[in-house]
């Protein structure tokens, strides 16, 4: 690249002008001389053509501020996160369209708060600019992801994301006639068990102006209280209004330490005689002064060796829930309100002093949790000297334990080093203290002084409480020669500068471990150490900054910036510079706000593997502290102009060239695989409801619903483990089901304006997203599984022609070879590993590398789906390419050639094991060539019968990816609880679980067995997989399905609770699989006892009813001829009675009419006679007939 130049320009280029220094505390404004002014603007004009195009992008940025229900709409500024439960139920307004299928039996309640949003560009009105986008189709969508808990024990560990879109909603602060005024997108803010800690990405739709996507932090602030009088205040001190310029001016900058991305609230003291400390809930976006509730900072410190005492907050850290802070040598901590993480109030009230009796100089952050639990280090001094108080804090419960626990450290390095040991020890004391929560070890550096003063890198293992002396570091800064590393193996030569280190700073991702002080050290082994030259050896480092994913700023005693890429062994100087100078004159010349004359740096930190400054600026008329991006890339560009030129004289006038030593051109990444299955991120859509008002602007109604929506979108969510395998791995799907078939009807009355309720939701928008595409960059940390692999390519654009023929391996044929070079570096090559394919395109000038990293399958133990996870990571770098090579984009320019990804190796989040119902009755029924269910189906738990032989299947279900493969693994089966019906199943013990399911057992209390002959190791169970040869149920004698009552007139059931697990039997996966479901067995056999006697019921009572039946057959004739008998005699008798009865009258009153009477006697007594006969003919021959 060639630029021509003045000869005036040249001649001034000679004549170069000193420079003024900058200060410690801050950048002095620099003149605006000429030479400056200069080189800025050839800074411009070397600009690539493509950012003179972004130039002309009006620059626009979102803005998002949090606002209560109950002041949406009406201007009243941000309000603080401190609400954590829902504020109540909006059933009614759920009841009003009917048309919408919702579930009127659930409850639907309400989040606190929600996202306000608008945005700005320079020059204009805010409020003009949101009705501008909002008429040209402009849409927020916003992206809210919510960060897993530490306490993996309490919640589980989930990826979860929400995609959302802001409403338009017309302001009720100021009163106005038109259609549209000022008004703002809103949408809710959603709040999730156990997250505290929230991300929200808002990007366009991609409709109206250009706006670049941004990131704020929403984070519950759990250190306030509501007071009387319904305002807000801080529960750890009182609130101070005014940034006094003495609290920053000339105060050095200190560390911010907090534990990453679990923190949501950071602390930051050192604020000179003053119990005051920075506090915010937004990554210093805003930000708090508060002074601290604390007791004196010297009453009971007398028995320390403290030369001085001060109100000075030294070290404050913050944890999850809870926050530390040292004034002097005492230690103090603050846990917050947080429901959200605790399920309860576990808020400590008020500061409350841990280590009374200890004399603390210094606290140790620890930057990542492990176990469920995070650590802190406190570093003793007198009685405790060569002692650490190790810290662990496990839902807001802080407990400490003094290490090692048999002796000091000093004690036992004297103990080892006892038999070389020239001199006794004089002093001896731990300087720092860094944790590895992998090995669960301890790395100290520890000062020793006997005949000579120097320090040890010191391992101690807390599980075997072993110490042992890893390195001792030199006496002296090694003499590099010119060099910009140099390897330590005690042959070099010295310089007469002794080595100071100060401190230790350890990434877990890489093993990279830095030492420092007046001097850089990096070791990724502990035991063998690369000295870095290019930091210089008369400045000293403070504090050291880690981004964890490749990058590391470093912070000196003058306030000097230096910048490191890990992997690679230049330093480079950042501030002051003259790169820094020709950006200051930039930003001058576009009177930036973000600078000023005179500034003092507060902190340094990595937000987003970006570099940012807290600095306290001092303006005419209003000072303030603003957070701002440090451009390091910016920076380093500047700097290679200031470095790579060469003027050469070409005629009458010099050219002004540059020499670019990246070694490529053009860098792109392909075939990058669709994120989600190695990111874990369960991604969710949540539109909001469509009004039908004309206007399309939403109201208090619709944004109550959108609401509720969201509320039982999280529920179901959460809800979401059934043991059975779902044919629709959607928690959406069970909202909608019941209703899915009249969708088109709903959305044709909305369509046409007959909807009820002003409001229609598209059901089938609500749902869950399993095929995101990946966006042209390696994600930000990646999963393996065992023996999984993640794959990718890069295309390079070589610069120049760098070519060249090399013989092949036969020494006959040649092969073409490019001077760019790909490196890759594995932080465990034990563990993981990589293969690397080259394919050359010679007509194109370019490469193509195909990347695929795997895992070896044996570096990591079987675990719950996203616990304990191994943290390592893969480097792959263009040799050559660390600080020369950059890519324009429209936020600026973006280092390239360096690709560092952190692999967390283990079972990744979302998987789990599921009984596979549908395949299970379909393989059942065909080998047992026969299916019978139960009387009473019941479509949740399926249903065997006890003598078919059961053959079970399982299923990996991947809530992520929403894919389901056959589980081709081994699992043990076990019988954990059972009864005969719903209601009584109880869990069993472990004696019983024995006796009820080991081919061990001699009782008699067998439930199942099978003919599969593999056990455990101890043959206590059977190892079952999907090629067994099934169970066969046995139900013996002692088990408690053996005699099973009926409770009906059909055959006696049984609920099983099982127990699947594939814990140290499979060697298939790194998950550590656990099921327990209900399985229901009918048709179990009745004991013999019972069957017997059963039987014998029956037979007495069939034998009862037969020899009734034969008497009844033998008996019956004789029965109706004796009763016949009986009834023929009764008649006579009754007719008998009944003739003496009618003749006797008869005499009496016939006396005086003589031969009358008589006559009529004769024939009465006649008729009577016959009939008698008659009746007496007929009763023999009934007789006779029967007889």
């Amino acid at each position: 690249m060639r630029l021509t130049v003045l000869n005036s320009f040249s001649r001034f280029e000679l004549n170069v002008v000193t420079c003024p220094k900058m200060s410690a505390a801050g950048p002095v404004w620099p003149r605006l001389q000429v030479l400056r002014a200069l080189w800025a603007l050839l800074a411009v004009l070397l600009a690539p053509w493509r950012l003179w195009a972004i130039e002309d992008i009006q620059k626009c940025s979102w803005q998002v501020a949090l606002n209560k229900f109950q002041t949406i709409g009406k201007n009243l500024g941000r309000d603080r996160f401190f609400y954590q439960e829902p504020l109540g139920t909006v059933d009614s307004l759920f009841s009003q369209p009917v048309d919408s299928r919702f579930d009127l039996n659930k409850e639907y309640l309400i989040f606190p708060y929600f996202l306000k949003i608008n945005y700005s560009c320079e020059g204009e009105s805010s409020e003009a600019l949101v009705r501008k986008g909002y008429l040209t189709g402009l849409k927020p969508m916003v992206l809210v992801t919510f960060q897993s808990p530490v306490n993996f024990h309490h919640w589980k560990i989930e990826q979860l994301q929400i995609q959302m879109e802001g409403v338009p909603f017309r302001s009720k602060a100021e009163p106005c006639n038109a259609e549209v005024c000022v008004m703002s997108w809103y949408t809710p803010m959603p709040i999730k068990n156990g997250s505290v800690v929230m991300y929200v990405d808002i990007s366009s739709n991609g409709l109206g102006p250009f706006i670049p996507n941004q990131r704020f932090q929403v984070n519950i602030n759990g250190f306030l209280q509501r007071t009387r009088d319904d305002t807000l205040q801080f529960t750890v001190g009182n609130e101070l209004y005014e940034l006094i310029p003495r609290y920053f001016v000339n105060a050095p900058s200190r560390p911010l330490w907090y534990t990453e991305e679990q923190a949501p609230v950071l602390i930051l003291g050192g604020i000179p005689e003053k119990k005051l400390i920075l506090l915010t809930d937004t990554s210093f976006k805003d930000f708090f002064l508060v002074e601290l509730s604390i007791d004196s900072c010297w009453v009971s410190s007398f028995h320390c060796s403290q030369a001085s005492f001060t109100a000075t907050i030294y070290d404050a850290i913050a944890t999850e829930s809870t926050l530390f802070i040292r004034q002097n040598q005492l230690v103090y901590y603050f846990t917050g309100t947080y429901i959200t993480l605790h399920e309860g109030n576990h808020s400590s009230g008020s500061w409350v002093r841990v280590l009374a009796n200890e004399c603390i100089k210094k606290l140790c952050p620890v930057h990542f949790h492990s176990n469920g639990s995070e650590y802190i280090m406190a570093l003793t001094t007198g009685k405790h000297e060569g002692y650490v108080h190790f810290g662990t804090i496990t839902d807001g419960r802080v407990s400490f334990e003094l290490l090692p626990r048999r002796w000091s450290v000093c004690e036992g390095i004297q103990d080892i080093q006892l038999p070389v040991a020239s001199a006794e020890v004089v002093i001896c004391s731990i300087t720092w203290a860094t944790f590895i929560a992998d090995n669960y070890s301890l790395l100290l550096l520890v000062e020793i002084e006997d005949s000579k003063k120097y320090f040890q890198v010191v391992s101690y293992d807390l599980v075997s409480d072993y110490l042992a002396i890893l390195y001792t570091i030199p006496e002296f800064i090694p003499d590099a020669r010119g060099l910009e590393f140099l390897t330590i193996l005690g042959t070099e030569s010295y310089t007469n500068h002794p080595m100071v280190p100060t401190g230790m700073s350890y990434n877990p991702y890489n093993n990279l471990l830095f030492i420092w002080g007046n001097f850089l050290l990096s070791s990724y082994n502990t035991e063998n150490y690369i000295y870095l030259a290019g930091f210089p050896k008369e400045q000293s480092i403070k504090y050291l900054v880690n981004s964890f994913h490749g990058d590391v700023a470093i912070v000196t005693e003058t306030e000097e910036i230096w910048y490191l890429v890990e992997g690679s062994y230049q330093v480079h100087k950042l501030f002051p510079s003259k790169g820094w100078e020709v950006y200051i004159s930039l930003q001058v010349m576009h009177q930036s706000s973000l600078h000023a004359p005179n500034e003092t740096m507060v902190t340094l930190f990595y937000e987003d593997s970006k570099l940012y400054q807290l600095v306290y600026l001092m303006k005419y008329k209003k000072s303030q502290l603003v957070k701002r991006l440090v451009p390091v890339e910016q920076l380093l560009i500047y700097e290679k102009l200031n470095n790579d030129y060469l003027l050469e004289r070409q005629g009458g006038h010099l050219t002004l060239s540059f020499t670019n030593f990246c070694p490529f051109t053009v860098m792109r990444l392909r075939d990058l695989p669709n994120p989600q299955i190695y990111t874990r991120q369960e991604l969710y859509r949540a539109p909001p409801p469509h009004v039908l008002d004309p206007s399309g602007l939403h109201n208090e109604d619709s944004l109550a619903v959108y609401q509720g929506l969201l509320y039982y979108l999280l529920w179901l969510h959460s809800q979401y483990d059934e043991p059975y395998a779902d044919s629709v791995r959607d928690s959406t799907w069970r909202w909608w089901k019941n209703k899915k078939q009249d969708q088109d009807y709903y959305f044709y009355l909305a369509s046409n304006g007959r909807g009820t309720g002003n409001m229609h939701i598209d059901m089938a928008s609500y749902e869950k997203i399993y095929d995101l595409k990946a966006k042209y960059e390696l994600p930000k940390r990646i999963f393996l599984d065992k023996g999984t692999s993640y794959s990718f390519s890069i295309f390079l654009t070589a610069r120049g022609h760098s070519y060249q023929a090399e013989p092949g391996r036969e020494g006959t044929t040649y092969q073409l070879r490019s001077q760019v070079d790909l490196g890759v570096v594995l932080a465990d090559p034990n563990c993981i590993k990589v293969v690397v394919k080259e394919k050359v395109f010679v007509n194109y000038n370019s490469l193509l590398f195909w990347v695929t990293l795997s895992d070896k399958r044996f570096c990591f133990d079987q675990g719950i789906s996203g616990h304990h996870l191994m943290k390592t990571s893969i480097l792959v770098k263009v040799v050559g390419s660390t600080g020369h090579c950059f890519q324009d984009t429209h936020q600026g320019p973006r280092m390239q050639g360096n690709l560092m990804v952190p692999v967390l190796i283990g079972c990744p989040p979302g998987k789990r094991l599921a009984f596979d119902t549908t395949y299970t009755l379909e393989y059942n029924r065909l080998k047992n060539k026969q299916y019978f269910d139960c009387v009473h189906v019941d479509p949740e738990i399926p249903c065997f019968f006890f003598r078919d032989i059961f053959y079970p299947f399982f299923l990996i279900q991947d809530l992520v990816t929403g894919d389901s493969s056959s589980f081709q693994g081994s699992y043990v089966l076990k019988v954990v609880g059972g009864g005969p019906t719903l209601d009584t199943i109880r869990e069993y013990s472990e004696e019983e679980i024995y006796r009820f399911n080991s081919p061990l057992d001699k009782t008699d209390s067998l439930i199942w067995t099978t003919k599969n002959t593999t056990t455990t190791k101890d043959s206590v169970f059977n190892i079952m997989s999907h090629q067994s040869l099934g169970i066969e149920w046995l139900c013996l004698e002692n088990s408690p399905c053996h005699d099973t009552v009926p409770q009906s007139f059909f055959a006696p059931e049984f609920f099983f609770k099982v127990l699947v697990s594939n814990r140290g039997v499979d060697k298939s996966t790194y998950c550590d699989y656990q099921l327990i479901f209900l399985l229901h067995i009918h048709g179990l056999p009745l004991s013999a006892k019972r069957a017997l006697f059963i039987l014998r019921v029956s037979v007495t009572v069939s034998v009862s009813v037969v020899i009734l039946y034969i008497s009844c057959c033998l008996l019956l004739p004789l029965t109706v001829k004796a009763c016949n008998i009986l009834r023929w005699k009764i008649n006579n008798i009754i007719t008998s009675e009944s003739y003496y009865t009618h003749t006797s009258p008869s005499k009496v009153f016939s006396s005086p009419s003589g031969t009358k009477s008589g006559s009529n006697l004769s024939v009465s007594s006649h008729g009577i006679s016959m009939v008698a006969k008659e009746k007496a003919a007929a009763s023999e021959e009934a007789l006779k007939k029967l007889t």
